[in-house]
């Protein structure tokens, strides 16, 4: 078989979850090629996974000082252009196409009368789990942003519907904690994180960004430039991560014990609803801005314990190979039987 796998490039939660599936297919016979879209050819790091992967430009969220900026999207997206690479996308040497929120190959296999598999978390929003700020405009954009013929959502719960575990490197081995968090606000200003963390003289910090070009270390704050490997040494040995609310990292930071702060993107629904979502569950504390009264009591927090999960990634691979892609609930039931929460967890939705 024969697959392209299509990938949001905007984020790096997208990204890590494609690394997780790449490495579940290398042991099978299928034939895997990559599209990401969404950011600058340049801007992508650390790929080699992903051999010769291809790029398209796709659409892309503009952000401005921890927002959304709307007017900046609409400016920088040229629907012509996005047309374009959806009819030049010659899907003709594809048996299937698996998507992860790219809009491209989505489209393009619709148009193409190509199967269609949509592995990611905004397809969890598709069923009835907690939301926060979705307007009718977040609904539709969820709904038709990326079109499937089968929906696979991520969360880090089921709330009883059809719907499976996060994607993790499970095979990872959990590291001892040393005495440093881990600051990973992209959308954030360099100065603006390191004007809080500073004022926290008596603890450590290590934050990555894309602004920052080389290392560098100011007071307390030890600045780095985006390195998936470099970020998960940190990740692993660190006491505690910073973070927006995507959901790729809180899930990888839960499974490794990992106590959350995490500051939602102003108006976008999908981080909103994932903040309150960790918070409700008792898995993270959250900050609506950055807020130094919730980090200083964040900071006082004891240690997480690990949620335990399972290898996803692998089962989804074996369930993509055999065909059956209207036979889902096995999975979703198989899967959430293996989830192991820590003792404190409140999972009474």
């Amino acid at each position: 078989m024969k697959i392209l796998y299509g990938v949001q490039g905007t984020g790096n939660g997208h990204i890590a979850r494609a690394r997780a599936m790449a490495e579940a297919f290398k042991n099978t016979s299928a034939e895997v090629d990559f599209l990401f879209s969404g950011r600058d050819a340049n801007k992508y790091f650390s790929m080699e996974e992903f051999g010769n992967y291809q790029v398209r430009r796709g659409f892309t969220f503009q952000f401005n000082q921890g927002q959304i900026s709307y007017l900046q999207t609409a400016l920088n997206n040229n629907p012509v252009q996005i047309m374009r690479e959806v009819r030049e996308l010659d899907l003709s040497q594809y048996d299937l196409v698996l998507n992860d929120f790219e809009p491209v190959s989505a489209w393009a296999a619709k148009r193409q009368q190509k199967s269609i598999i949509g592995i990611s978390h905004q397809n969890a929003f598709r069923y009835p789990v907690p939301l926060k700020g979705a307007s009718w405009l977040d609904k539709q954009i969820m709904q038709r942003f990326a079109p499937a013929d089968h929906y696979l959502g991520l969360h880090w719960y089921h709330f009883d519907q059809p719907i499976l575990p996060p994607i993790v490197h499970t095979t990872q081995q959990v590291m001892q904690s040393q005495d440093f968090v881990l600051v990973y606000l992209p959308f954030e200003s360099v100065d603006q994180i390191c004007e809080l963390l500073f004022r926290f003289a008596n603890h450590s910090f290590i934050c990555y960004h894309p602004n920052v070009i080389e290392d560098e270390v100011i007071e307390n704050v030890e600045l780095r430039p985006l390195s998936h490997r470099h970020f998960q040494y940190h990740l692993h040995c660190c006491s505690g991560v910073i973070a927006n609310g995507g959901f790729e990292l809180p899930s990888e930071a839960l499974s490794l014990g990992k106590k959350l702060l995490l500051k939602p993107l102003i108006g976008q629904f999908e981080q909103q609803s994932n903040v309150a979502t960790l918070e409700t569950l008792g898995l993270a504390s959250a900050m609506d801005f950055l807020d130094a009264s919730a980090v200083r009591k964040w900071l006082d927090e004891k240690q997480a314990e690990r949620v335990v999960y399972p290898n996803v990634a692998q089962a989804i691979v074996e369930w993509v190979l055999q065909g059956n892609w209207d036979e889902q609930q096995y999975l979703c039931d198989e899967l959430w039987q293996q989830v192991d929460f820590p003792s404190y967890v409140s999972v009474n939705y």
